[in-house]
């Protein structure tokens, strides 16, 4: 019986628990399909907004564009518009302008039809007027003419006899007052040309910033290197370009040649400068003896002396009277030959006597001696033959020609010289007047070197400063200008600037 009973509550309990789970499970069912359902509604709901979102922003993009091109549409029109209204005024302005043509060519029409019926009126009574001129007189409309015509010859004949009369007195009185003016402005006019040309030279750089490495810091570099060349190194705001002025083109070379070099290599330092320049005068003076050398190949003259080879070449950098030296050299050579040809003489001797006759316009000092007889002392020294040493010194006549050369040589220079361009006479002597100013100062003791810039305006004078001291100094630059003014002449006015440096040079081993 109990267990029975144990059976019977196994099997209730078992069934109120199976009852009660069941119960349970589906109460959980729902309540997970319930909030599914919640969820789906709000992923709905979630879902149409954004959709909604979208919508509208992309009718609000094309509300936005529609816009946009609605105004576009309207700017175009207005443009239509406003051309159209243009057109309109064109049209109605060129119809005016058309109307007022007509009107003018319809009144010109009238006129012109006034104007001819004048016309034949004024030719009735002209007609009408010469018969009875014609009754009155008794002639002829013809005979009349001639008769007035040769009347009125015979007057201007008069008059014009009159009037050549006083244009060539006129003329006779100042004809040579004017002729004058003219050659000396046209002379004045081409040796300020020739000036420029022969004290000039222009020095071409990259950029304008080497402009300042060549002044160097507080003008350093370009004092050391006028200091060196003798050359005025003018730095201005010429674009890419700085200008060299010197009477003297050797020295005008060595500055651009050195100017060249200091630039390619870039080291631009005062102690670089004067290596530079010694360097480069040393260049120029084998570049000398080359020419020298090729003229003498090139013209066929053999046996000179080393020192005259190197005078020759000299003649490259000189100029006489604004013609180059060793060209005029070498013309009047060629022409010596020419003429001692045809007169049945040597041809190489007077070659040789013309190539040499102005070796006296560039010796290494300047003695107070005319160019012929310094010349003809030069060739004696280097042991010419006295027959060339007689036709240089006698091609100017300061002494007398012993020789047939001489002749020669003399007209040969001249063809040379006279024809048309060939000499300046003002360059001459602006060059032998800066040379007189660098001597002057050369005289005085302490003086080591100097230099004749712009154009004689300005005389540089650098002295040791061993030799001299401060004091010294200013009484030098006085003297030499008290000397200058009491022993030359020369426009305007001349600075004489006396330099005096102290160098400390060491050496690190």
């Amino acid at each position: 019986m109990t267990v029975i009973l144990v059976v019977v509550a196994f099997l209730v309990g078992g069934a109120l628990s199976y009852c009660f789970f069941k119960y349970g499970l589906k109460s959980k069912y729902d309540s997970i399909i319930k909030e599914a359902e919640n969820e789906a509604e709000v992923i709905k709901k979630n879902k149409l907004l954004e959709v909604k979102e979208k919508f509208l922003n992309k009718k609000a993009d094309l509300e936005k564009e529609v816009a946009a091109r609605n105004q576009k549409i309207q700017q175009a029109e207005n443009k239509l518009k406003q051309r159209e209204m243009v057109l309109n005024q064109k049209n109605e302005e060129l119809q005016r302008k058309r109307n007022e043509t007509e009107a003018i060519r319809e009144n010109l029409e009238a006129q012109m039809t006034i104007i001819e019926k004048k016309k034949e009126e004024l030719d009735e009574l002209q007609s009408q007027e010469r018969t009875k001129l014609e009754t009155l007189s008794g002639l002829s409309a013809e005979e009349a003419k001639e008769r007035l015509v040769e009347s009125l010859k015979e007057e201007a004949k008069t008059q014009a006899q009159s009037y050549i009369n006083d244009i060539m007195d006129d003329a006779k009185l100042t004809a040579n007052r004017e002729a004058k003016r003219i050659v000396i402005q046209s002379i004045q006019r081409v040796a300020a040309e020739t000036a420029i040309e022969n004290s000039v030279t222009v020095f071409h750089i990259e950029s304008d910033e080497i402009k300042g490495r060549i002044i160097g810091r507080e003008g350093r570099n370009i004092r050391a290197l006028e200091a060196a060349t003798g050359v005025e190194i003018v730095v201005d705001d010429t674009p890419e370009a700085i200008v060299l002025s010197a009477f003297d083109p050797v020295r005008r070379e060595i500055a651009r040649l050195a100017l060249h070099q200091l630039v390619t290599d870039g080291r631009i330092h005062p102690a670089r400068i004067e290596e530079v320049v010694a360097k480069v005068r040393k260049q120029v003076e084998d570049e000398i003896i080359e020419t020298g050398k090729r003229t003498t190949i090139d013209l066929g003259i053999h046996g000179l002396h080393p020192e005259l080879i190197r005078i020759i070449g000299k003649m490259k950098y000189r100029s006489s009277y604004g013609q180059n030296l060793l060209q005029h050299a070498r013309e009047t050579a060629n022409l010596c030959a020419v003429m001692a040809s045809e007169l049945g003489l040597n041809p190489k001797k007077a070659k040789r006597a013309g190539l040499l006759h102005d070796i006296g316009k560039v010796p290494d000092e300047e003695p107070e001696l005319p160019h012929a007889l310094l010349g003809m002392k030069l060739a004696e020294k280097y042991k010419e033959k006295p027959d060339i040493c007689n036709a240089i010194g006698a091609h100017h006549d300061e002494i007398e020609m012993t020789s047939l050369l001489a002749p020669i040589v003399q007209v040969c220079d001249a063809i040379s010289g006279a024809r048309p361009g060939a000499r300046r006479e003002i360059v001459e002597a602006y060059i032998k007047r800066l040379n007189d100013l660098e001597q002057l100062a050369m005289s005085y003791p302490g003086v080591t070197k100097t230099y004749a810039i712009q154009a004689g305006r300005e005389l540089r004078v650098i002295v040791g400063a061993d030799k001299i001291d401060d004091k010294q100094t200013e009484n030098l630059s006085a003297e030499i200008a008290k000397k200058i003014q009491d022993e030359m002449t020369y426009p305007g006015q001349v600075k004489i600037t006396v330099i005096r440096e102290t160098r400390a040079v060491s050496f690190a081993k």
